[in-house]
């Protein structure tokens, strides 16, 4: 792990925007995290990651990538990859650990392999037999979101088969790999992981009753309760699943893990390994909580880089 002050004539090169359905969240996290490092009085350039990646990376003369890419193409193990054939050091998750994490369903698999919580669920693939999986998909409600996009691309909640068709017919627009996955009536709690410490847990509570796209990045759609009301046994044993559920899938960094409460049980959804940096985001308000500003958060971030092991 590098010095802060290290780092401070190091090229940085913020990898942002890029090829996927995130876009546009990806440029605005890149842009405060590049204000940040700049702010931070570190050596650092904001690139909008296109199809020349490797020539845009040379072209900065790029000693350490900052990745602020959301979804495919970026938070996938992609750009990990190519950044290890390059020997350029990145923030975040490997290229394993990304492309697990990227997929819904393996990150699920694992998760049942190391005896967490998550949803009981059902893998459609495209070319299925559709009636088979209707068949399986025998209780209500269910919600049916594409395994590998992010930012709730794609997702809808469905109540009989014939809403579950459509919602099928949107997932696969977006994926040919679809979950299908119990609902669990609760609240939603997301547990942010900065280099294998857990932060303070926040309770999401959208105005419209679920945490969609709108809901995540309208401000004032959403109200966030911070440190969330939760008994204290809960709430540490949440906190203590969520670095159990990093470890399990190698993550490094930054993380968020998202979570189901339904009493006293809870439900392990599913984890980001590049969480958002905007202002609406969950990481920055859970750091901020625990006294580590967003220009700290950020150096933080950058002086856990390297390349994977």
């Amino acid at each position: 792990m590098a010095k802060p002050d290290d780092l401070k004539n190091t090229k940085i090169a913020v990898l942002m925007g890029g090829l996927s359905a995130e876009r546009e969240i990806s440029l605005k996290t890149g842009q405060a995290v590049l204000k940040a490092l700049l702010e931070n009085g570190c050596n650092a350039v904001g690139i909008d990651v296109g199809h020349d990646l490797p020539g845009q990376l040379r072209a900065a003369e790029t000693e350490v990538a900052f990745i602020c890419l959301h979804g495919r193409y970026g938070e996938d193990g992609t750009v990990q990859g190519m950044l290890e054939m390059m020997h350029i050091p990145y923030t975040g998750s490997g290229v394993m650990s990304s492309s697990m994490v990227m997929d819904k369903v393996v990150t699920k698999q694992i998760l049942l392999y190391h005896e967490i919580s998550t949803p009981g669920f059902v893998v459609y693939r495209a070319g299925d037999d559709k009636n088979e999986m209707l068949k399986r998909c025998r209780h209500f409600p269910l919600v049916v979101k594409p395994a590998r996009e992010g930012s709730t691309i794609g997702i809808s909640i469905v109540h009989d088969k014939s809403q579950l068709e459509a919602g099928l017919s949107e997932a696969l627009k977006h994926d040919d790999l679809i979950l299908i996955e119990d609902f669990i009536q609760g609240d939603e709690v997301t547990v942010s992981i900065l280099n294998n410490e857990p932060l303070p847990i926040i309770k999401i509570v959208p105005k419209s009753g679920f945490y969609d796209y709108a809901s995540k990045y309208t401000p004032g759609q959403t109200e966030y309760l911070l440190p969330a009301p939760l008994e204290a046994v809960l709430y540490n044993r949440l906190q203590e699943v969520s670095v159990a559920a990093c470890k399990a899938l190698v993550c490094r960094g930054a993380a968020r893990v998202d979570f189901m409460v339904r009493e006293r049980e809870f439900f392990c959804l599913e984890i980001n390994t590049i969480p958002g940096m905007t202002e609406t985001s969950l990481l920055p308000k859970a750091a901020a909580e625990a006294g580590v500003s967003f220009n700290e958060l950020v150096m933080q971030i950058l002086t856990d880089a390297g390349l994977d092991k």
